[in-house]
């Protein structure tokens, strides 16, 4: 929780910002709408609700949104479920009581973070269930800037794993870097070069190929990882065939809900989809207000 939270922390001020007010806190002008039809000191009781099957994260950043909003007045709220629960569609999540004029200018925030991230771990899990435990799932540096660790904490809520955080914790030799260097040999030995003179020389190398010629090119430069980027499903076994063991091989590209078994049943260790979070449909929940009183 902590991890999430601190990752959390400069979203969430922004997101409270662009939708209260760059005043805050107590983030004025603040909800304009709900200062004018619910008067002062009105308390209320809502809920958070699923709308649709699915695995849960971000409950903890949408407790923190409503204890910002609240500001001094009595706002309590209580997790249903914990981040990596499985939910049916109607099941309450959460439970909110106390300043209504808080609980409607949290609302929106809060569920943005929830709608978003329960929406990758949902995906992250139904590609998980699919691998079957033959093949371990990966997500990508496709993320929503400023948003990497949630994203990548949502991932793992859903049973998926993460590749590297960044360009800074693994070295990855992509076709560009091949390029620049004149060939994959010259490339991996600039890199262990500059592993060997950096900070951490139990760094992981990979290997970006596009073909089974750049394949056995990898592998003789004895690699940690190889990247089949964008190989034909039909291609993979061959792949595997080649390294025999000498490298862990992942499959990157093109992989999808359809023909992620397929993928799994060919022998790769690892498959990355990017689509896990740059294109996420959001889980689907809603607030609703289900008493007030003054």
């Amino acid at each position: 929780m902590s991890e999430m939270l601190a990752a959390a922390a400069p979203l969430i001020r922004l997101a409270l910002e662009e939708d209260l007010g760059r005043s805050g806190p107590p983030w004025l002008p603040g909800d304009i709408t709900g200062s004018a039809c619910v008067p002062a000191g009105t308390a209320g009781r809502a809920f958070i609700e699923s709308r649709q099957a699915g695995v849960l994260c971000g409950l903890p950043v949408v407790a923190e949104v409503f204890r910002q909003v609240a500001g001094g007045e009595a706002l309590a709220c209580r997790l249903r479920r914990a981040d990596g629960d499985r939910v049916d569609a109607g099941e309450r999540l959460v439970e909110l009581e106390g300043s209504l004029r808080g609980i409607l200018a949290g609302e929106r925030t809060a569920l943005n973070f929830l709608q978003r991230l329960s929406g990758i771990a949902t995906a992250s899990a139904a590609l998980a269930a699919l691998a079957e435990g033959r093949a371990r799932l990966l997500d990508t540096r496709k993320t929503t800037p400023g948003w990497r660790l949630l994203e990548k904490l949502a991932v793992r809520a859903g049973g998926g794993h993460n590749h590297r955080m960044g360009l800074h914790d693994m070295y990855l030799v992509k076709e560009n870097h091949i390029r620049a260097a004149g060939g994959i040999a010259a490339a991996v030995a600039a890199v262990r070069r500059h592993r060997a003179g950096g900070d951490d020389p139990s760094l992981r190398i990979e290997v970006e190929v596009e073909s089974l010629t750049e394949l056995e090119e990898a592998l003789a430069a004895g690699v940690d990882l190889i990247m089949l980027d964008n190989f034909a499903i039909a291609d993979l076994p061959a792949a595997v065939a080649l390294a025999r063991g000498r490298a862990a091989l992942e499959a990157s590209g093109g992989v999808r809900a359809e023909t992620m078994a397929d993928a799994t049943r060919t022998g790769v260790d690892l498959i990355s989809v990017g689509a896990l979070t740059h294109s996420v449909r959001a889980f689907d929940c809603s607030l609703l207000v289900e008493e007030t009183s003054r």
